[in-house]
């Protein structure tokens, strides 16, 4: 990662620890949790008076969001969710009251402050089907073809690696399974500079990808039946946007990545000491584990 990478992705954490301190401090004070203070285009607003009021406090204030991806996601009962950039918690919260018992919503975050507010919010809610896991969602710390479900809510366009975001939902999402996400998102006649002159990237501008660009990186992953559909303006030109995208039952091999003629169970040279995966983006364990190959060792 280059050392710009590093900076941003380091202001982002800032921005967003600063956000769940706040939460956590005005809940010990006589007022209670205060509001973190955003727009009218972010923020909790977004989400019906219903899903707030069944929400705690300390999970509604600290929305930051550009939409509500669980209105979007069509979930089931009985689904596996996971929540990129879950923040305080808010989307894994209603995730998991629509998967029900049998389901279960994942939320991950790199930022150990959000992390503790989700925890106390999950325990505030009474919520046992949920859990939270520290990492990135460039390289997400779950198994290949587990998940049913992936949302996010305006993080995406403050990763510095899309690419790697896309390739590793793909991943981890079980053939057939979908992604349903709200982010910002530009007109494809804005430049990198005219976005940035707009809003800066941790305010989820600067770094938004163009609806060209979002559908280019999300096909390059595997993606079919792409929809990319624009809600509200939260700038000039900039819009948030519900991204919805299938990972297909059955995947070839990607493009440029050669498939080897002696692959088994996924990978090459298998049960030798020269043993890789014959998919970049999985381990030689996930590898195996994923086409259910009985060699484990």
């Amino acid at each position: 990662m280059s050392e710009q990478s590093t900076d941003l992705r380091e202001t982002v954490r800032e921005r967003y620890a600063a956000a769940a301190v706040k939460v956590t401090e005005g809940n010990a004070a006589c007022c209670g949790p205060q509001p973190v203070e955003v727009d009218e285009n972010f923020g909790s607003t977004l989400y019906a008076a219903d899903e707030r009021d069944a929400l705690p406090a300390e999970a509604v204030t600290a929305s930051l969001g550009c939409g509500n991806p669980t209105a979007v996601a069509e979930l089931r009962e009985g689904e596996r969710v996971l929540d990129l950039g879950s923040g305080g918690g808010i989307d894994v919260l209603l995730s998991a009251r629509r998967v029900g018992p049998t389901g279960r919503a994942y939320g991950l975050d790199m930022t150990d402050e959000m992390l503790a507010l989700a925890l106390a919010n999950a325990a505030r809610a009474g919520a046992t089907n949920v859990e939270f896991l520290k990492g990135t969602i460039e390289s997400i710390p779950l198994p290949a073809n587990t998940i049913d479900v992936v949302i996010s809510n305006c993080v995406i366009n403050l990763s510095v690696d899309k690419p790697a975001v896309f390739a590793e939902t793909f991943r981890v999402l079980k053939p057939g399974g979908r992604i349903g996400v709200s982010d910002v998102v530009a007109d494809d006649t804005l430049t990198s500079d005219q976005r940035a002159e707009r809003g800066d990237h941790v305010g989820c501008i600067a770094g938004a990808l163009s609806f060209a660009e979002y559908r280019q990186g999300l096909e390059a992953a595997g993606f079919t039946g792409i929809e990319i559909t624009p809600t509200h303006p939260v700038a000039d030109g900039m819009h948030s946007a519900i991204v919805r995208a299938t990972k297909p039952t059955t995947t070839d091999t990607p493009t440029g990545t050669p498939k080897s003629a002696d692959a088994c169970c996924g990978v090459n040279a298998c049960c030798t000491s020269g043993e890789t995966s014959a998919d970049p983006a999985l381990t030689v364990t996930e590898a195996k584990t994923a086409s259910g190959c009985g060699c484990q060792s």
